[in-house]
């Protein structure tokens, strides 16, 4: 029979289908059981309203045989098979879709055709030099032989076939310098396709594989080491029923548990497990896992977030990124629907609304486990908050704290009322009447934050203080701005004014009344601070720095270890001197007696005001060289 050509595509289409609609050889594989597996639900459709088409649901299935001498790979199905005239359609006319047609001419919720675009077959001429397709359809006598090597064209003709169904026989390339098509001759390495790609399609997919077992019977009178025989077994090699298709109440936790710590590489359970059934405009299954503690690579630029997604149990994409938030990227799982729009190739998703809506239902069903979480087992949320709250905390910092409504009530922060975490929401809830704002304090951790002078003043009022050790605290809260509208005041603030009106008019009575010794102490310190003042806020303690600006001291410290924000890197700070300290009078006597002492102090009273703030020293040598020579 004289060759055809294809319809309506050229060479260079067809070169662009095989070269590079798909970017992994691999998946043609998953392709070809997709079309078979299409084939089998269109028969057994058609045997709903005509019982002599069908088989029994066990008789349905997809075989693989592999040849290494004629490097041949066979993909059998026992589906509805194709005509002459659908041979020419759909195989010789580049994306026509069979699957698509069937799919529209029948407006059944039932059917779950994977099938769109037409292309998937011609995937496997990634990997064939030639390809033959023997089929016969349902209700046809004739079967035919469809037989091409690409581009130049294909034949049709007739052939013997005993039942209905479809044979795809691939004869792979050889092997060359840069690609091994031999790797798809393994047996294992097409278990590993299918397990990977095709593992919930709903009908067993059966190959021969080598496997070794104990000889029966043998006589080892002589040896008495077990004996083995190479025999070929038949194997299912896919399991057919994912484990979101089944009810939530049918699975266990120990099921749960295997499925997240096989499919995600975790020796340890979640820490919550979502599993639901979302019908509306999109419908899609998903069974999301919260893990225990982070990933080795979670921090590193090697981590890719990302659900994996499936179309009707074919997975299309080992990491949906489009489908979760970078500040929920911890999150695993799996996403199943049939109503996706996917792209020609499928390895990728076209944006559109459906990604949207699901992505936003995600987001919001993944916050509403961990808020019950957190109100259900506190030390459990206290555990995940532990590995994964930075994450948290810059989700509402990033973006201009665009997300700062989803995540704020997440956040959970150490305080000075307890050793327990809290919530803002619990934190408002338990501040007394008097109390008009919501205090934090900043360190290198959450013991020096609560050593800190001005902390230990407003916790003297009777106030609790948030206490923040992460580099990202500070920036979050800024970017919340206020909770149940009380507004976060840091306790080094400038602005902090817990002091009676007694205590005010005293201090500024003293700070009028030596004016000048101040001055000369801020000139001293030069552009190091904009004032030296005195202060009744300070509790015990001599001295402290205070925040002039919106950025503290704290912030300017995490913004100069950042390449590129040396330009804001930059605090306004104050020198206060605690009013109740004897500290207070030495400073005077010095001012009338030997002012280049009193220079002396101030250098080592802000070194000292520094350290207690947890910043570092500028000249540790000079501060050493100081305090030995006041000793002299």
């Amino acid at each position: 029979m004289a060759k055809r050509q294809f319809k309506t595509e050229s060479r260079k289409m067809l070169d662009m289908m095989i070269n590079s609609v798909y970017t992994n050889k691999e998946i043609f594989l998953r392709e070809l059981i997709s079309n078979a597996s299409d084939a089998i639900d269109k028969r057994y459709f058609r045997s709903l309203t005509n019982p002599s088409l069908g088989l029994g649901r066990e008789e349905y299935g997809i075989t693989i045989d592999v040849d290494k001498d004629s490097r041949t790979i066979t993909i059998t199905d026992n589906g509805c098979g194709m005509t002459d005239k659908e041979l020419n359609d759909n195989l010789g006319t580049i994306a026509k879709s069979g699957s698509g047609e069937f799919k529209s001419d029948n407006k059944d919720d039932n059917i779950s055709i994977i099938g769109q675009f037409g292309v998937g077959f011609y995937s496997a001429f990634m990997v064939s030099r030639r390809i033959t397709v023997t089929t016969r359809a349902l209700e046809s006598d004739t079967a035919y032989l469809w037989e091409s090597e690409g581009v130049d064209g294909y034949t049709v003709t007739e052939t013997e076939k005993a039942q209905p169904g479809t044979v795809i026989v691939m004869y792979l390339k050889d092997d060359s310098e840069n690609e091994n098509y031999s790797e798809f001759l393994d047996g294992y390495r097409i278990q590993e396709l299918v397990r990977k790609y095709s593992d919930y399609i709903r009908y067993p997919i059966r190959m021969d594989m080598e496997t070794t077992r104990p000889v029966e019977n043998a006589d080892d009178s002589d040896d008495k080491a077990p004996k083995y025989e190479t025999v070929m077994e038949t194997r299912t090699l896919n399991s057919m029923v994912p484990l979101w298709h089944r009810k939530a109440a049918d699975v266990t936790e120990e099921e749960y548990s295997n499925f997240y710590k096989s499919h995600f590489y975790d020796s340890e359970a979640p820490v919550r497990t979502i599993h639901s059934r979302m019908e509306g405009s999109v419908e899609y299954e998903m069974l999301l896992f919260i893990p225990k503690n982070a990933p080795y690579n979670y921090h590193s630029k090697d981590y890719e977030k990302g659900l994996q997604l499936y179309c009707n149990g074919v997975m299309i994409m080992e990491k949906c990124s489009d489908l979760l938030p970078d500040y929920f990227n911890f999150v695993r799982g799996v996403v199943d629907s049939s109503d996706l729009t996917l792209n020609i190739s499928r390895e990728t998703l076209q944006q559109n609304y459906q990604v949207r809506t699901i992505a936003k239902s995600i987001e919001k069903k993944i916050k509403n486990e961990l808020m019950k979480l957190q109100k259900e087992d506190r030390e459990k949320y206290e555990e995940f908050f532990k590995a994964f709250g930075t994450q948290l905390k810059f989700g509402v910092y990033n973006d201009f704290g665009i997300h700062k409504d989803v995540l704020k009530d997440l956040l959970v922060f150490r305080c000075t009322s307890g050793e327990r975490y809290i919530t803002l929401k619990e934190y408002t809830e338990a501040m007394p009447e008097a109390q008009s704002e919501i205090y934090y304090a900043f360190a290198d951790t959450a013991e020096l934050a609560a050593a800190l002078p001005r902390t230990q003043a407003v916790t003297s009022k009777g106030y609790d203080v948030l206490l923040l050790s992460d580099d990202i605290d500070e920036f979050a809260l800024s970017a919340i701005e206020s909770y149940s509208d009380k507004k976060f005041r840091n306790v080094t603030s400038g602005e902090l004014d817990l002091s009676s009106q007694e205590e005010k008019d005293s201090v500024k009575k003293a700070n009028e009344e030596n004016s000048s010794m101040l001055t000369l102490m801020q000139e001293t310190l030069g552009d190091k601070v904009k004032a030296v003042r005195f202060s009744s806020s300070l509790g015990d303690n001599p001295v402290s720095l205070s925040s002039e600006g919106y950025i503290s001291a704290e912030m300017a410290r995490i913004l100069s270890r950042m390449p590129g924000n040396e330009a804001f890197a930059h605090a306004d700070t104050a020198l206060e001197i605690n009013i109740n300290h004897k500290l207070k009078d030495s400073l005077v006597k010095l001012y009338d007696e030997d002012k280049e002492k009193l220079g002396l102090y101030t250098k080592i009273l802000y070194a000292q005001a520094r350290q207690i703030s947890g910043l570092e020293i500028e000249n540790p040598v000079e501060l050493s060289n100081m305090i030995c020579q006041l000793m002299v």
